[in-house]
């Protein structure tokens, strides 16, 4: 039984360290003290943010790693990976990212693991952290100018747009890709929205916050269609400022 959840916003979710959203990926695991792996090659592991990660993920709730693949040490990964129960993965350029875990192998590991029925591996994390799972999404993986990424690791049918409610670019360039067939209908999540999806069926939606920003968007007959998704509303610590981008 494996499941994701997909976030928003990357950098601006992990600074929100009692966010309940956290708990809510850990519970999913079904263990006291998940063992959880941190990915950050989407900022070229950025020591900050591994420090962030570190901050919110702590010892008293989880046992939490990290793996670097600019500054690699480690020759076997597939075995390290493979020993998590989260794997959390930071925002940032998300066709880097890609790119590298490409070039590393570790595309096929995860997908390997998501396959796996033995497994209840959570794959979560935020912006480039969420579109990953995807088939495709928005990007500003290459330059202000946002573009469309029609190419994820598939772990789910269809796109993904975070930060839906933070900048401008999204809604338009997602609505044009879903018209012209460039990317499949999706889904689109507000900064602190995070969708859950489990053995690649949607699950529900959840937000630390009220009045949640949690859509199905679709190309109907020539038109776009936002449904709103059924949504979770955790007790939370209150809104962030506009979250960074994928």
């Amino acid at each position: 039984m494996a499941h994701v959840v997909a976030t928003g916003a990357g950098k601006a979710m992990m600074a929100r360290r009692n966010d309940p959203t956290h708990d809510y990926i850990l519970k999913l695991t079904g263990k006291d003290r998940p063992r959880v792996l941190f990915l950050g090659t989407a900022t070229g592991d950025e020591a900050d943010y591994i420090v962030s990660f570190y901050g919110t993920y702590d010892s008293d709730r989880c046992a939490p790693h990290h793996l670097r693949l600019f500054h690699r040490e480690l020759d076997d990964i597939e075995t390290f990976v493979r020993g998590f129960d989260v794997i959390h993965v930071g925002g940032g350029n998300t066709a880097n990212m890609l790119d590298v875990w490409k070039r590393q192998g570790l595309d096929d590991i995860l997908r390997s693991m998501w396959a796996d029925e033995s497994s209840n591996t959570v794959f979560t994390g935020g912006s480039a952290g969420g579109i990953c799972w995807f088939e495709g999404g928005t990007t500003d993986s290459y330059g202000p100018t946002l573009q469309i990424l029609p190419e994820g690791l598939g772990f789910l049918h269809g796109s993904f747009c975070p930060h839906y409610d933070a900048e401008d670019q999204r809604k338009p360039i997602f609505h044009r890709a879903l018209l012209d067939g460039t990317l499949s209908e999706g889904f689109a999540v507000g900064n602190l929205q995070s969708l859950h999806f489990e053995n690649g069926e949607f699950v529900t939606a959840i937000s630390p916050v009220e009045d949640p920003l949690a859509l199905q968007v679709e190309a109907v007959d020539g038109r776009i269609v936002e449904s709103a998704l059924p949504t979770v509303i955790l007790s939370g610590t209150g809104p962030i400022a506009k979250g960074p981008s994928a």
